[in-house]
């Protein structure tokens, strides 16, 4: 059976296609082509035809006509009578490309890849370490490392200094926890890879919260899990939803963002809380709550909801999954996974089975800044309201059309465009500078195709050349005249 691309599809596996110098079409075909080389797009692979390719990629008919008839002098495209336009035939197969069937992050992935460039990426909401960091690992350095070098190094489920410190951490949360409860992990995501391995077997079903953070349902799709997802109100996931979810084809995992959900940034309420692990324990199904932002906090509220796993009923499953990486810094790569002993076990055993160990001198640094976390994220919180604020005041004033809810806490802001669908802006965005992820990679419902994350985690020039550059965007598509753009210069 001949595979069909469609044009969403095929313009997601194309990421910044249209960065840099050269006529649109070229670069249109430079990128297919890399796209044919690298195995994501296969021989015999149908395309998608050229008025529906350019409208997702929000450039004229010309440009897609001319990309495919490069390519057709290549002889990596051909064309077909009455069967459209196909990837020629190869020798020899191209490798795997390693990405996810269905998949949704892989911009995201490729950006971390990249590094940084030319564009103001929307893909990754963190920022630089707090200075603490350099200030614990010269203690570390100076007082530990004769201690550290006699250990033997292999600790697959943490450094039982470092899971004393997070169990303490929890039980002072209103959470009461024992080390071998806690595994260590090389950071969040890492966590949640682990818990997907032991929970997840083919058929699976998850239900997600919609929108969610296409990195981490990726992660489930490459279990080859269906995801469920259901809708959220300002208090959380939505009750009638998820209860019909549970109840309906026995799921294996519940995921939830409960602490400053990505992307909406809403933080559900303790009641909600109580219901979810409630509806939860009643079906049987394991809840794995992603606390990734769980410290950075733009409410009155004195102390943030205990974790999710403190409202739920005796017996019930929980898995909290958690990092340093918002609060402190996202190159220091420990994350943790907290939930029953039985369980941390078996995750231990993946774990060991991938790297051994998270290394302990990362570990020894983790275990002197946990105790500090809450200074260390409320000094965080205080500094990224202030680029809140900024951000919130350049979009009233440049793009007043544009909506969006302020965020109870993280590092983003979910933004409404009106009238207008969020692919084909970010097509436009990146021929302005910026890649945007679109809420279609966030929400596989379609409720969302009009949204986008903006994320203020930049300094404040930054913010300003941002909002500049998305303005030019949005104006050139109330135009209706997508048109190339000069260079782009880094920004120093």
């Amino acid at each position: 059976m001949v595979h069909f691309r469609s044009a969403p599809e095929l313009a997601e596996l194309l990421g910044s296609w249209s960065t840099g110098q050269g006529p649109l079409y070229r670069k249109l075909a430079d990128a297919l082509a890399r796209a044919v080389d690298e195995g994501a797009l296969r021989t015999g692979e149908r395309l998608p035809s050229e008025r529906e390719l350019a409208g997702v990629l929000a450039t004229s008919r010309a440009t897609v006509v001319g990309a495919y008839e490069e390519l057709r002098s290549r002889q990596l495209l051909e064309r077909r009578q009455g069967s459209g336009t196909r990837v020629a035939a190869r020798t020899p197969t191209p490798r795997a490309d390693g990405r996810v069937a269905g998949g949704r992050g892989t911009a995201i992935f490729q950006r971390l890849i990249d590094g940084p460039g030319p564009l103001i990426s929307l893909a990754c909401a963190t920022e630089g370490g707090a200075p603490e960091v350099a200030d614990t690992l010269n203690d570390v350095t100076r007082y530990d490392m004769t201690e550290l070098l006699a250990d033997p190094g292999y600790h697959p489920r943490g450094l039982p200094e470092l899971r004393e410190a997070i169990a303490t951490y929890y039980t002072q949360q209103g959470l009461p926890t024992c080390p071998d409860e806690i595994l260590v992990t090389t950071g969040a995501h890492q966590a949640l890879v682990v818990v997907a391995e032991v929970y997840l077997r083919a058929p699976s079903r998850v239900v997600v919260e919609a929108p969610s953070w296409p990195a981490c349902l990726d992660i489930f799709r490459a279990a080859d899990a269906e995801l469920v997802p259901v809708g959220l109100d300002d208090e959380g996931i939505q009750v009638p939803g998820l209860a019909a979810a549970l109840a309906e084809g026995a799921p294996a995992l519940l995921y939830v963002m409960p602490s400053h959900h990505n992307p909406t940034g809403i933080l559900m309420s303790p009641a909600r809380r109580r219901r979810v692990a409630e509806l939860a324990a009643k079906h049987g199904v394991a809840i794995l709550e992603d606390n990734a932002y769980t410290g950075i906090s733009y409410t009155d509220e004195d102390e943030p909801p205990a974790p999710l796993a403190a409202y739920a009923p005796s017996g019930a499953e929980t898995l909290t999954v958690e990092s340093l990486g918002k609060a402190v810094w996202g190159g220091l790569r420990i994350g943790w996974l907290r939930g029953p002993a039985e369980i941390i076990e078996r995750c231990a055993r993946r774990k060991a089975f991938a790297d051994l160990g998270t290394p302990i001198i990362d570990q020894a640094l983790a275990a002197r800044l946990i105790p500090r976390l809450g200074e260390l994220a409320a000094r965080r919180s205080a500094a990224q309201r202030e680029r809140l604020e900024v951000l919130e005041r350049l979009l009233k004033d440049q793009l007043p059309t544009w909506q969006w809810r302020r965020p109870d806490g993280g590092a983003s802001l979910w933004v409404s465009l009106p009238d207008a669908n969020a692919d084909v802006f970010a097509q436009l965005a990146l021929r302005h500078g910026v890649e945007v992820i679109p809420g279609s990679a966030m929400d596989p419902t379609g409720q969302h195709d009009n949204c986008i994350r903006v994320p203020f985690t930049f300094t404040p020039d930054v913010l300003s050349e941002l909002v500049h550059r998305l303005s030019r965007a949005w104006n050139e598509l109330q135009r209706h005249g997508p048109s190339d753009c000069d260079p782009l210069r880094p920004i120093i």
